[in-house]
């Protein structure tokens, strides 16, 4: 028999040939034949020099009811072609795992639900059955609401949604609760399209909260915050609701994008805000309870539904910087005063202080001017002392009135705070709430009525300063031993010469009376007034500037004639 020459170019098609013939290759899923059952494993041909074998319990349900028989064909995935027994390695797992991919990188392109079923418990959540690929269930995926006992949901085929795939590395999440949320979202929306605003409805509380409670209108929820609980002051919706109570509510509010929906009660009620100016006219006293207190502030419950505020400043006469809390308290009983109503804005203005007399009015009946008074040295400033008087109310001695013969600050080192003096009432200003005092007008010597015989309102006088202050100057006047306090704002009728620095104690100043009572005797001089009644009479006498003559021209020709006589 003759040698066959075995060329180069055969060699070459032989090498492709035994390529073909071991296809398939590793790493494939490929289809073979069942050729034989042993025990509980599937003898498995796939066309390789040798056959694998597969579990039964790869094949699922169908390896175990006996489909799988001699002969069935099936698809599996070679894992390698040859082991060290030189068996194929097959796995039906594996193939339909692959199989599994394919379809559920086609479902998560485009947005499509996948069936699954819930088989096993790790940590963090659950793993799923994906027809072969297995996922992971978060635990905040599985429902809308977190869920004790998971066991009726295992084991049930059910849809899920792809949220995340990775297959390098193997990795399927998946979420139930984006599911329920479509479903949901679809049945609010065919709920919503059938409430319309103003309607009124039946509804379970199902949650109570700070702000409000919810509440079920039959698969859909509504808000019914605390302010439309009732037209009164609801300071947690608990004063009312219970959960599991069934309420009537109207529709208040429905916003058709993102389904929300705004109940009412109080809706369903009178409005007890109508014709409230006719209920409540203003200047008429009513009693209250009072609800809530807040540091600018009280609110009083003149019936249900119905509040006012009493603002801080109008609660108390004499305690201007107390907090509301400490004049009254919450549910205590108060008489009112209506200030002023405001419908639109559903506003009462309400007054305490005005229920009561006004302390300066009582004090100014009970001590006409001249009337003497005792009280406590309360403070003590750089201007004089302020004394505590009957009704809560203060009146202050200034400087000026302390001494006849000392000069004001001098005389003010003999006084200290918690001194009980005696004082003459001098002036009381009921609309500024003040009341002057003087010390030095209970003197009954010769010095108090020294030199008041010539002392008339519109005189003038001289005088001596004595005192420089910040305030003004005080002057001790000529032939007297009377003093006066002159205000900086009668220095001078020029408003940059009402400097009390212009001044120096021994300086000689004219100044024109504007104000005296012998009876207390209080005295009242202006620099300012003179100037002005000067230049009156300058004019008068001399010409006037509609004449062409300059103010000055005319003030110098009535010096030189004051002069002259």
């Amino acid at each position: 028999m003759a040698q066959q020459t075995v060329t180069k170019d055969d060699f070459e098609a032989l090498l492709m040939n035994s390529f073909v013939d071991n296809e398939p290759l590793e790493g494939a899923v490929v289809k073979g034949r069942v050729v034989a059952i042993e025990k509980d494993l599937a003898i498995i041909d796939v066309g390789l020099k040798t056959e694998g074998r597969v579990p039964l319990k790869e094949f699922g349900q169908a390896g175990r009811d006996g489909t799988i028989q001699v002969g069935s064909e099936v698809e599996v995935y070679v894992d390698r072609v040859e082991n060290a027994m030189g068996e194929a390695v097959l796995s039906r797992d594996k193939a339909r795992r692959e199989e599994s991919w394919v379809k559920l990188e086609e479902k998560y392109t485009a947005n499509e639900r996948v069936e699954g079923v819930i088989f096993n418990q790790v940590k963090g959540g659950f793993t799923v059955d994906l027809e072969g690929a297995v996922a992971f269930l978060p635990r905040s995926q599985v429902d809308i609401r977190p869920i004790r006992d998971i066991a009726p949901l295992m084991n049930v085929p059910q849809p899920f949604q792809i949220l995340k795939m990775d297959k390098r590395r193997g990795n399927i999440v998946v979420s139930r609760r984006a599911i329920l949320e479509e479903s949901r979202a679809e049945q609010r929306s065919e709920i919503v399209q059938q409430l319309e605003e103003g309607q009124v409805v039946d509804g379970v509380v199902k949650n109570i909260t700070d702000y409000g409670a919810f509440v079920d209108l039959g698969g859909i929820d509504g808000l019914l915050h605390v302010t439309d609980i009732a037209w009164r002051r609801v300071n947690h919706p608990t004063e009312v609701l219970s959960i599991g109570e069934t309420i009537k509510v109207q529709i208040v509010r429905i916003n058709h994008e993102s389904h929300r929906i705004s109940l009412g009660m109080k809706q369903l009620q009178a409005d007890p805000w109508e014709g409230i100016e006719a209920k409540y006219p203003v200047g008429v006293k009513f009693t209250g309870r009072v609800t809530n207190i807040t540091d600018y502030g009280a609110f009083v419950e003149l019936e249900p539904g119905i509040e006012g505020l009493i603002h801080v400043s109008e609660m108390s006469w004499t305690k201007k910087n107390v907090h509301p809390g400490k004049i009254v308290s919450t549910s205590q009983e108060v008489e009112v005063m209506v200030l002023e109503v405001d419908p639109d804005k559903r506003r009462i203005s309400l007054g305490l202080k005005q229920t009561l007399q006004n302390p300066w009015e009582a004090f100014a009946d009970k001590y006409p001017i001249g009337a003497t008074v005792e009280g406590e040295v309360k403070n003590k400033t750089e201007f004089g002392l302020f004394i505590g008087l009957d009704g809560d109310v203060d009146g202050m001695v200034h400087l000026s009135d302390l001494d006849w013969q000392k000069s004001g600050e001098i005389a003010l080192d003999d006084y200290n705070r918690g001194d009980m003096v005696k004082a003459k009432v001098l002036d009381v200003d009921i609309d500024k709430e003040r009341i002057s005092l003087g010390i030095k007008q209970l003197a009954t010597s010769e010095v108090a009525d020294q030199g008041g015989d010539g002392i008339r309102k519109g005189s003038v006088v001289t005088g001596t300063v004595t005192e420089v202050n910040d305030g003004g100057i005080e002057v001790r006047i000529a032939d007297s031993e009377m003093t006066a306090f002159i205000r900086r704002a009668d220095l001078s009728r020029d408003r940059n010469d009402q400097r009390p620095e212009r001044f120096a104690k021994g300086d000689k100043v004219d100044a024109r009376v504007t104000q005296y009572d012998r009876k207390t005797q209080r005295i009242q001089l202006s620099i300012k007034a003179l100037e002005i009644a000067e230049e009156k009479e300058a004019v008068a006498a001399y010409g006037s500037s509609d004449s062409g003559a300059s103010l000055g021209d005319i003030l110098g020709a009535a010096l030189k004639g004051r002069d002259s006589n």
